[in-house]
C-alpha cells in the first residue's frame, strides 16, 4: 500500500475543460480565494487561528497529503466541507461526520440495493449488530468516493476525486471564473437560453449516471455548483442503486422535477416536459444509453396509482422544504 506521501505525488492535477462564460450571482462575492481568506494552518502546537483545525485534516497535514487548511466553505447534514491548499493547488476536503453526529433522515430507503462485501457483512446490517454498524457506517461514507471515481471515469459533471483518507474525501474544488468557489444554481440568476443550456446538460449527466446504474437521490438546486464552463453535480453520498432499489424511480423522478421546477424558473416551456419519466421508461426496457437524446415528451400509460411511491415522494418535498428554511435561515 502506498504511503499518503508517496500517493500525494501520484494525485492528478485539475484540468479546466470547456467553455467559460460568466454568470451573475444572487449573493455578494466571496473575497479572493487565497490572499484573504483567514488560515488554520498549525504552526508547532499553536493555532494561527482561534478555530482549530480538524483531527482528521491535522492528519492529512502530518502526512503531507495537504499542506494547509484555509477555511471551512459548508457545513452539512452529512459532512463538512474545508478550502484546503496542496501544493499550488486549492481543493477541497470533505470531513464526513459519524454516524451519532448526523441528522440525515430516512437512510435505509437510499441504501437499499447497495452491494455489500460478503454474506456476514450483510447478516450483521441486516441485524444491526455493533459489527453490522460499522459496515453500514463504512459503506455509506464509500457511496460517495465511490460513485466520484465511477462517475468521472464516465465523463459525468462532477467533482475530480484525488483520494479517500480515513473518512476525509480529497477531491477538486469547483471554482466560477475568478478561482473562488462557485455559487450554487440556486444562487444564481439565468437568462432564458443559459437556464435552457444548462437543463439540457444536466439531464445528459443524469442520463449518463442512471445508464451506469446510479441515481443521485437528493439532487436540487442545493447540489449542483455553476461553474464557467456550465453546472456541476455534488453531494453523492446518498447514491442509489436504480436497479436494485424500489424506490428508485420515484426518486428519479423528484431529482429530475427539482432540476425542471429550479430552471422552469427562467425557461417556463420546461415545466412542461417529462424528462424522468421518459429516462425511467427506456431504462426499463435496457434501451438507456449514456448518449440517449431524450425528448422529454412521454404519453404515460393508465396505471393504477402506487401508495408507497406517492408517500415517498411527498415525505421528502417535505423534507427538502424544511432544509430550504433552515439553508435560507442560516
Amino acid at each position: 500500500m502506498l504511503s499518503a506521501t508517496k500517493l500525494r505525488s501520484r494525485l492528478p492535477q485539475r484540468s479546466s475543460q470547456g467553455s467559460r462564460t460568466r454568470i451573475t450571482r444572487r449573493t455578494h462575492d466571496t473575497p479572493d480565494l487565497y490572499d484573504r481568506l483567514p488560515r488554520f494552518r498549525t504552526c508547532g502546537p499553536a493555532l494561527t487561528e482561534a478555530m482549530k483545525t480538524p483531527a482528521g485534516l491535522q492528519l492529512l497535514i502530518d502526512d503531507g497529503v495537504i499542506d494547509e487548511v484555509l477555511r471551512p466553505l459548508k457545513s452539512g447534514k452529512e459532512a463538512t466541507v474545508y478550502l484546503v491548499r496542496s501544493g499550488h493547488s486549492t481543493r477541497c476536503a470533505k470531513v464526513y461526520r459519524n454516524m451519532a453526529q448526523r441528522s440525515f433522515q430516512k437512510r435505509t430507503q437510499y441504501q437499499e440495493g447497495r452491494k455489500v462485501r460478503g454474506s456476514r457483512q450483510a447478516r450483521a446490517m441486516a441485524k444491526s449488530t455493533q459489527f453490522g454498524r460499522r459496515e453500514q457506517e463504512a459503506s455509506w461514507k464509500n457511496a460517495e468516493v465511490n460513485a466520484l471515481y465511477q462517475l468521472t471515469a464516465a465523463g459525468v459533471r462532477v467533482p475530480r476525486p484525488y483520494g479517500y483518507f480515513d473518512g476525509v474525501l480529497i477531491m477538486e474544488l469547483v471554482a466560477d471564473a475568478d478561482g473562488e468557489p462557485a455559487p450554487r444554481l440556486g444562487e444564481v440568476e439565468l437568462a432564458p437560453e443559459t437556464a435552457r443550456q444548462y437543463h439540457c446538460l444536466l439531464i445528459q449527466q443524469v442520463v449518463r449516471m442512471l445508464s451506469l446504474g446510479l441515481i443521485h437521490g437528493d439532487l436540487s438546486e442545493f447540489n449542483v455548483l455553476v461553474a464557467p464552463d456550465g453546472p456541476v453535480i455534488i453531494d453523492l453520498p446518498q447514491a442509489v442503486n436504480a436497479a436494485g432499489n424500489n424506490g428508485a424511480k420515484a426518486m428519479l423522478a423528484r431529482d429530475v422535477n427539482n432540476l425542471r421546477t429550479t430552471l422552469g424558473r427562467f425557461a417556463p416551456e420546461l415545466l412542461d416536459t417529462e424528462f424522468a419519466a421518459e429516462m425511467w421508461s427506456l431504462f426499463e426496457q435496457g434501451e438507456l444509453l449514456p448518449d440517449s437524446l431524450l425528448t422529454g415528451i412521454y404519453a404515460a400509460e393508465a396505471t393504477a396509482a402506487d401508495p408507497d411511491a406517492l408517500m415517498l415522494v411527498i415525505e421528502d418535498a417535505r423534507e427538502e422544504a424544511i432544509q430550504r428554511q433552515l439553508r435560507q435561515g442560516g
